[in-house]
């Protein structure tokens, strides 16, 4: 009894914290650094056009969906899918994920723009991001120690390296140094000269050098004919179908002007 009283006032504040969202004309975004830009992006010109204020937290895709399970935003950014266990918790919660695809990312594998290496095969990665190959000479580089980047555990860009690349469920090296976010892994590569990292594709630059995989390198075209072998899909996850400010906000994609903002951020139109 006790505990079916409480998961009737868990649905209930859920419930009102939406209410009072929507009243005041709020959109409460939260998750990914990868699709945080195009949620900024997005949350301005939305606010500016139609007076809906939306806000954007970059926690991280596996905080995004915690914060939609436990009712804190409106729309969880994510840069891989939910999990089984993630959609379970939901569910127990009253709460129905749906899932809305943004755009397209190629996840970019980069170095130092000194390194010569040009290309490097899917195997060849996995074996230097579990620790096989630890010098660069091994794979046509210079003699030098590779230093190894990857994203946090929470981070979406991680789960989605190691499903495409590295192999799902393996173990990544315990000398890997580990980054917070896009910007903070491009910045480790740039001023590194024998780093190793990965990004999705809107936060590259010229401050390092993005390597093909497999002999492909990511661009529009590649992504978009499957060519390149490490694409994934971005998304927004609402509570059910949206209705509303927030259905409209999630329409953007499909817009002219949502469109150009997807491509001028670096990422593939759906």
């Amino acid at each position: 009894m006790i505990k079916k009283l409480l998961q009737l006032v868990t649905l209930l504040a859920f419930t009102l914290t939406a209410t009072a969202n929507a009243a005041v004309g709020t959109l409460v975004i939260d998750g990914s650094t990868t699709v945080g830009p195009v949620a900024k992006t997005f949350a301005a010109y939305f606010t500016k056009k139609y007076g809906v204020r939306v806000t954007v937290s970059e926690s991280g895709s596996g905080n995004g969906a915690k914060s939609l399970i436990n009712g804190s935003c409106t729309i969880a950014a994510m840069s891989r899918a939910m999990k089984a266990a993630e959609i379970g918790a939901a569910r127990s919660k009253g709460v129905n994920p749906v899932a809305h695809v943004v755009a397209y990312d190629g996840l970019a594998m980069v170095v130092h723009p000194a390194n010569p290496v040009r290309s490097l095969t899917k195997a060849q990665i996995s074996s230097i991001y579990r620790g096989i190959i630890t010098n660069w000479r091994e794979v046509g580089g210079p003699n030098a120690r590779i230093v190894v980047i990857q994203r946090e555990s929470n981070s979406g860009t991680e789960e989605s390296f190691k499903e495409l690349v590295a192999g799902k469920g393996i173990q990544i090296t315990g000398n890997a140094e580990t980054q917070s976010s896009n910007g903070s892994v491009k910045s480790r590569v740039s001023t590194t000269l024998s780093a190793i990292g990965f990004l999705g594709l809107g936060f590259v630059d010229r401050s390092v050098k993005v390597i093909a995989v497999n002999g492909v390198l990511p661009n529009v075209t590649t992504v978009k004919n499957g060519s390149y072998p490490v694409t994934r899909p971005l998304f927004f996850y609402t509570n059910g179908q949206p209705s509303g400010s927030v259905k409209q906000f999630l329409e953007l994609p499909n817009t002219a002007e949502g469109k150009r903002m997807i491509s001028e951020l670096g990422f593939i139109n759906r």
